[in-house]
């Protein structure tokens, strides 16, 4: 049995744990793109297409060139868990796999949220992902995660 003391740190943990986990997958992300790009809409397969190497071009056959948050950061890592459930170290090592066979390359990365958002505004080719709180009208949504 379970003396008083150690129930409530029990209780206490538990509830510490079931709080940072909610925390931790809170972050609403916008799939965005340059103002100019004919896209206005993507689904979710088409963005795990794109970002796992499966195609290098929109649907409507216009060049890719999706864009990555800075390696390590709890935003990428967010991303992904809520983009195809894996986390960053999970896909770090997809992207070896996929590198050592030379059938894809990864996502250029970026230095910030800002670096994202400069480099879409400068190419119409240009998708990123960023939180749905710094979306500016210098990019065009196609996508948010429910």
């Amino acid at each position: 049995m379970l003396k008083p003391r150690n129930l409530c740190i029990n209780i206490i943990l538990a509830w510490y744990l079931l709080f940072a986990s909610a925390y931790a997958n809170s972050t609403e992300f916008a799939v965005v793109v340059n103002k100019n790009n004919a896209i206005n809409t993507l689904s979710k397969r088409e963005i795990i297409d794109i970002y796992m190497g499966r195609y290098l071009t929109f649907p409507d056959g216009e060049a890719s060139k999706p864009l990555d948050l800075p390696a390590q950061s709890a935003l990428k890592n967010d991303f992904y868990i809520q983009l195809v459930n894996k986390d960053e170290q999970k896909i770090n090592a997809y992207w070896a796999r996929l590198l050592f066979s030379g059938r894809a390359k990864p996502p250029t990365p970026s230095t910030s949220v800002d670096d994202v958002i400069n480099k879409i505004a400068a190419s119409k080719f240009a998708i990123g992902y960023i939180p749905l709180t710094k979306v500016t009208d210098a990019v065009k949504v196609v996508y948010t995660f429910d």
